[in-house]
Formats: structure tokens, sequence, C-alpha cells
């Protein structure tokens, strides 16, 4: 048994270990010398009694390396990763769109329009935005390709 998953190395320290065929234990715990070697693009799925298989294909990939896929496939994506006026409040260090009453305001905050889009798109209201003018294909491209941080680290 296998599980897909669309995580990627560069995007945290925790997932910089992960195999593209990462093997569970049992109890789905992860042990890092209990991994398979991955030599070039050959894989070994053999998989022991009670172990599952979490397959992570983009593994290698980088956040540039899906932008550009995105664009030479064409592929149609949400608006919130592309930049526009939004209404924010800044929050722990985050910017967080307050965008209807699922998202309660603390005392004194007051939203403040500003240009911004998301480089994740995660858990309500919790992910947090970036300001940015990009707000084409070509310009979240040309913005991946001046950013020295992954969409996880900031």
């Amino acid at each position: 048994d296998a599980a897909f998953g669309g995580a990627r190395r560069d995007e945290e320290k925790s997932r910089a270990k992960e195999r593209i065929f990462s093997f569970r234990t049992a109890s789905h715990g992860w042990d890092p010398k209990n991994q398979r070697p991955a030599l070039w693009n050959l894989y070994n799925a053999r998989k022991a009694k009670g172990e599952s298989i979490r397959v992570f294909p983009i593994s290698n990939w980088t956040e540039l390396d899906i932008w550009q896929y995105i664009q030479l496939e064409g592929i149609e994506i949400v608006p919130l990763y592309f930049a526009a006026p939004r209404p924010t409040v800044e929050r722990d260090g985050m910017l967080l769109m307050v965008d209807d009453d699922r998202f309660p305001l603390a005392p004194g905050e007051v939203p403040v329009e500003r240009s911004i889009r998301f480089r994740t798109l995660g858990c309500y209201p919790l992910t947090g935005a970036v300001e940015s003018e990009a707000s084409t294909l070509s310009e979240v491209i040309q913005e991946m390709l001046l950013t020295t941080t992954s969409e996880r680290q900031g």
C-alpha cells in the first residue's frame, strides 16, 4: 500500500531527509535508518510485512520548478496565489488575511489593505501571506528567481 504526497525537500528542514519512496513502520513511524537507498532514478519499493509507503514524486522539485511547470502546462490556479489588494492584519510576524467573519480580530486590531499573495495555502486562517506585486504567472516566477527562502520558511 502506498499514499502519494506533494512534499518537497526544499520546503523545510524536517522534509530534507525524506526519500521519494518513504517507508513507515506498522505504527506509521518514520526511521531514517530504515529507508532504502535510491540511486539515480532507481527505487526499491519492496516493503516488509506491516510497512506502508509514502511516495513523494516531486520531492526533488523546488518551488520555482512547480511554478515553471504550471506555466509550461498552462495549469489554472486559484487567485490567492496572485497578488491583489486584500484586508490584512499583522499577527505574530505573519500577515493574515481578514476575509470573513470566521477570522476573529484581537482587541485593537484593525485590518489594513495590502497587496499580498499566498505562497502556500494551508489551514485557514493560519496560513500567512507575503507582500507582493506579482499578479501574473510570469511575475510570480520572476519573484521566485529572487527569493531565498521556501514558502514554509518565511
